[in-house]
């Protein structure tokens, strides 16, 4: 409490005291020579206003009126006092004041320490910091102690990141295989290759033993198995598209074999999965499905769009309730999709083709080329999803805009990679890049950021890692093929360096240097280290292997292999 604050605390309780005063003068005069006697205060409870009021007035009244066997003369009390060489007491009402003081401090405290010890007010912190976001404040006995501990191991994250102190692990390649596309969800990773394998990681294990989910191809015929076109995956499913037009739909809570099947006509163009749900969207010619299981579970087409030119990007709207909402791209149109209403032209400009896309619950942002004879830069587009109007133009580069990450970005801010080899953080209040860094050599083709760091991956294989604040690069590593999957949280990060070549040139296959110069990385960074599972929580990557890879943790990660 603050001088201002107490000396209008003690200015009310003197107004109080007074008009306190003048009453019991005119109810009961017989008692006003009467000390009253001290009330019982209660520590830490919040006391009531009487009895503060009744404990200042005994104060008050004893600092003015002292008992007779204390009472001395002006001479008495300036001798003993240089006596003891300290300066002599107040007199009257003044001392009365000093121990008001003093009260008004001691209930304060006792309050603060109320308060400090409040598990209910821990708990809520944890909550709104992120911390524990599934527990309940019965889950733990002291949450203060918990608070402590989360920040603690929050600092510990965040200095391993800036240090580049962890365990990285290089998933297991399939070696007569080259690597087509991958995904990753909280730690969890799959990967689809040439040879129609399709495997999961889960790199919150410290096994990262990988099984292959069943194709339901023939096995009599090695080798002609169509190649992965997409893989996605969420916290319970996971989807491959193949060149062929099939696509597989796994339960990794059941098994190792796809629970439905769906068949295009044509090539899959796109492919999305929701991240909240079991809804699927794909496009193929010019169709797009939208798949969903029913309440028995069996999956049905919950609808189906028609659209003029060939998608090129499709995201699914997260939090849409009952009926799934989509997001697709074709050429220079962009429409909204609801299951229940028929395709909706969200954006058109003749001419100017759409490069990248991302989506949040309510927002959608694209960026758009811009061509013709009235040429006005390349930018990105904002729209509102439930108005259906454009929002924000944002940017005005020269080269194309080839990644945007709105989903993942702190609230207001957006990032976005460009051709021109620049990263650029969008603040969405102004409209207005907050920040642009000159990040890779060939241009940026995968970005991540959250409220302090930027992830961004390039077309040469370099992956870098931001401190955005400090406008500084904290580390990078790079590998042969260009970045095509960044994500990561406080605790881990994985990326993925896919070919653009999808054959195989060396015929040796034993020789796994020259295979590796071919096939494509993906790479698991774990930062905190001590805090590993040793099960996967997911019955399909449980493994029985007792033997454990070790790291030496205190050793930045290194990656001998970077010279070939």
């Amino acid at each position: 409490m603050d001088n201002h604050n107490l000396d209008e605390f003690r200015r009310r309780w003197q107004e109080e005291l007074a008009q306190a005063q003048a009453l019991r003068k005119r109810r009961r005069p017989e008692a006003a020579e009467r000390r009253p006697r001290l009330p019982e205060v209660a520590p830490g409870r919040g006391e009531q206003a009487s009895g503060y009021l009744a404990l200042a007035q005994s104060l008050l009244e004893g600092a003015g009126r002292p008992p007779a066997a204390a009472r001395t003369t002006r001479a008495e009390r300036q001798e003993a006092a240089s006596r003891s060489r300290s300066p002599p007491a107040r007199e009257g009402a003044g001392g009365g004041e000093q121990l008001v003081d003093q009260l008004i401090r001691d209930l304060v405290s006792k309050t603060w320490k109320v308060i400090a010890e409040d598990e209910v007010l821990w708990y809520r912190l944890c909550q709104q910091e992120g911390h524990l976001p599934e527990s309940s404040i019965s889950d733990y006995s002291c949450w203060k102690l918990i608070f402590q501990e989360c920040r603690a191991r929050e600092h510990m994250l965040r200095t391993n990141w800036k240090n580049r102190k962890g365990a990285v692990s290089e998933l297991e390649h399939i070696p007569d295989a080259v690597l087509c596309d991958v995904h990753s969800h909280d730690g969890v990773v799959i990967a689809g290759y040439t040879s129609g394998d399709v495997r999961v990681w889960d790199t919150r294990t410290w096994d990262y033993i990988a099984p292959f989910l069943d194709s339901e191809y023939e096995e009599d015929e090695p080798g002609m198995q169509p190649y992965v076109s997409f893989v996605r995956i969420n916290s319970s499913l996971a989807v491959a598209a193949y060149e062929d037009g099939f696509l597989n739909i796994w339960d990794l809570r059941t098994g190792k074999d796809p629970i439905h099947r769906f068949e295009h006509d044509a090539r899959i163009q796109a492919l999305a999965l929701s991240q909240e749900d079991a809804t699927v969207a794909t496009a193929s010619a010019f169709d797009v499905v939208m798949l969903h299981p029913n309440e028995e579970g069996y999956w049905q087409i919950a609808a189906e769009f028609e659209v003029q030119k060939l998608v090129d990007y499709l995201e699914i709207v997260p939090d849409t309730g009952r009926y799934p909402v989509a997001v697709a791209t074709a050429g220079d149109l962009v429409y909204l999709l609801k299951a229940d209403d028929s395709a909706r032209t969200l954006h058109y400009v003749y001419g100017q083709p759409v490069t990248c896309l991302d989506v949040s619950a309510n927002q959608a942002a694209f960026g758009v080329k811009s061509l013709g004879w009235v040429y006005e830069g390349n930018k990105i587009l904002v729209y509102s999803l439930e108005a259906e109007r454009c929002l924000s133009k944002l940017g005005n580069a020269l080269g194309d805009f080839t990644c945007v990450n709105l989903r993942d970005s702190p609230p207001n801010l957006m990032v976005s990679g460009n051709m021109d080899r620049r990263v650029r953080v969008h603040d969405l209040r102004t409209d207005t890049i907050a920040l642009s860094l000159s990040a890779h050599q060939l241009g940026v083709s995968a970005v991540q950021m959250d409220d302090w760091k930027i992830v961004s991956g390039g077309e040469e294989g370099l992956v870098s890692v931001w401190d955005y604040r400090m406008n500084q690069k904290l580390w990078e590593v790079h590998s042969r093929h260009p970045v095509r999957h960044i994500s990561f949280n406080s605790r881990r990060l994985i990326t993925a360096n896919v070919p653009y070549e999808r054959v195989v040139r060396s015929a040796d296959l034993d020789d796994f240097a020259a295979h590796r110069r071919h096939r494509g990385l993906v790479h698991a960074y774990e930062f905190a280290v001590d805090q590993l599972a040793f099960q996967s929580a997911l019955p399909l990557c449980r493994s029985s292997c007792d033997t454990m890879a070790g790291h030496n943790y205190d050793l930045a990660l290194t990656f001998p292999y970077d010279s070939i």
